[in-house]
């Protein structure tokens, strides 16, 4: 039996951290993992800008609270939890994601959490684990899923390695570049006959 693992942000959901930084005018913070390989070191290089602007969770969650999905990502989702289960396997945090997963109709969510001081202040972040979206996809296969990965950036590259099938949706060129092995698609119509495929031939 098959099993989805996808990516949130870049794949259902805008960029939080694009849409934290033209709402705040910080160009830094438009730097995602589209950009930098190394989470710890993008993490470390945002937190260190909301500690220099004095920015808290509020003015980030502030932010989140108007942000809606991509167009037809809930149909697309909608369409494809009803053929097999899927869990968004994704970096972002629980403090952060709440009312992106609720307009996306509450699918499973596997992400990280912030450390807040009693002011509001992000102090830290704490990983679920390291590199869990690559462990997220071998536990389940140790489970006898096969599973397929969806994603668009270079953290999504190692669960996408340990999946039975990666696909790479509207990834930047870079990235791209860097690993031809994955189909690539950046409409969600395309999508669809790729797991269609790979579905059918697994009944």
């Amino acid at each position: 039996m098959y099993i989805v693992c996808s990516d949130l942000e870049g794949v259902f959901v805008p960029e939080i951290w694009i849409n934290v930084a033209e709402k705040t005018g910080i160009e830094e913070l438009r730097l995602t993992t589209r950009d930098i390989s190394d989470y710890d070191v993008l993490m470390r290089k945002r937190l260190s800008i909301l500690k220099q602007h004095r920015l808290k969770l509020k003015d980030i969650t502030d932010v989140i609270a108007a942000m809606h999905p991509l167009n037809g990502a809930l149909d697309f989702l909608n369409w494809l939890r009803a053929m097999t289960p899927v869990i968004v396997v994704s970096d972002t945090f629980t403090q952060f994601a709440g009312p992106l997963i609720a307009q996306l109709g509450w699918p499973t969510l596997f992400c990280n959490t912030l450390a807040v001081d009693s002011d509001g202040t992000v102090a830290d972040y704490r990983l679920r684990q390291p590199d869990g979206k690559r462990k997220t996809v071998e536990a389940l296969k140790s489970l006898n899923y096969k599973v397929i990965a969806m994603g668009d950036s270079y953290n999504d590259i190692s669960m996408l390695q340990a999946a039975d099938h990666g696909i790479l949706f509207r990834p930047p060129p870079n990235v791209v570049a860097e690993f031809p092995q994955f189909p690539v698609t950046t409409r969600y119509d395309a999508l669809k006959p790729i797991y269609e495929k790979l579905l059918t031939a697994e009944g």
